[in-house]
């Protein structure tokens, strides 16, 4: 194929991404309720949301549509990126991304499942619970529970990518487990660190629930980089 002729075909995985993107985002907005009440499961009874602009609730709608909607078109669009790719890359090569991508894309949603089931709801709890003052009272706003939700399954995703990336640094020798065995203590408290900055609920259970799964998947990254080839 040409340059001109690999543009095209481009073009067409383009197009192709952003029309399935589009539609599912059209099912998402139809389906308001369905998903609305997924979105907002995590805070509970206790916890009441207050809407603050003219346009809130449909940009709110919006937006949320649109995520869910590139949310349930990612494996379509990394199959088609890496169909689009393929044929310039190796049978070794092509083997390597599609477990790159597919390993990839199954931790970041493992990440974002873990932050919606336990990570966000203590989150939420207590910061909507804490006051500097008792004449202060929190009213919290759509807008600022859907970042908080985004943020926080965004972070979780990337976190949740450790063993992929390890194995990816140990298969082009950049990475070896006995430096990650060496690095075991600073790498406990950096991951102690990073959990307490994403989830400042300030008590040690909520620390324990987010440390501990990290800190397995570091170990889970150590055995694969031990069991990598390079």
């Amino acid at each position: 194929m040409t340059f001109w002729e690999h543009l095209d075909e481009l073009r067409g995985v383009i197009v192709r991404c952003v029309a399935v993107t589009l539609v599912l985002m059209v099912v998402a907005f139809v389906f308001r309720d369905e998903v609305f009440w997924l979105v907002l499961h995590p805070k509970g009874e206790d916890v009441h949301l207050i809407n603050t602009a003219v346009a809130g609730q449909f940009v709110t709608h919006m937006a949320v549509s649109f995520y869910v909607g590139l949310l349930g078109a990612m494996p379509y669009i990394l199959y088609q990126l890496f169909h689009f790719v393929a044929p310039g890359l190796y049978q070794q090569e092509r083997q390597l991304a599609f477990w790159l991508v597919t390993s990839g894309y199954l931790m970041f949603i493992l990440g974002v499942l873990f932050s919606y089931a336990i990570i966000f709801p203590f989150t939420l709890d207590f910061l909507c619970n804490y006051q500097v003052s008792s004449e202060v009272h929190n009213l919290i706003s759509l807008e600022s529970y859907i970042d908080t939700l985004l943020m926080l399954s965004l972070l979780l995703g990337v976190l949740f990518e450790l063993p992929v990336v390890s194995w990816l640094l140990g298969r082009f020798g950049l990475l070896s487990a006995d430096v990650m065995r060496r690095l075991r203590r600073p790498a406990i408290v950096a991951i102690v660190i990073v959990t307490a900055i994403i989830t400042p609920t300030g008590d040690a259970f909520t620390l324990m629930l987010v440390s501990l799964p990290v800190y397995l998947l570091y170990e889970v990254s150590i055995l694969i980089v031990r069991n990598t080839k390079h």
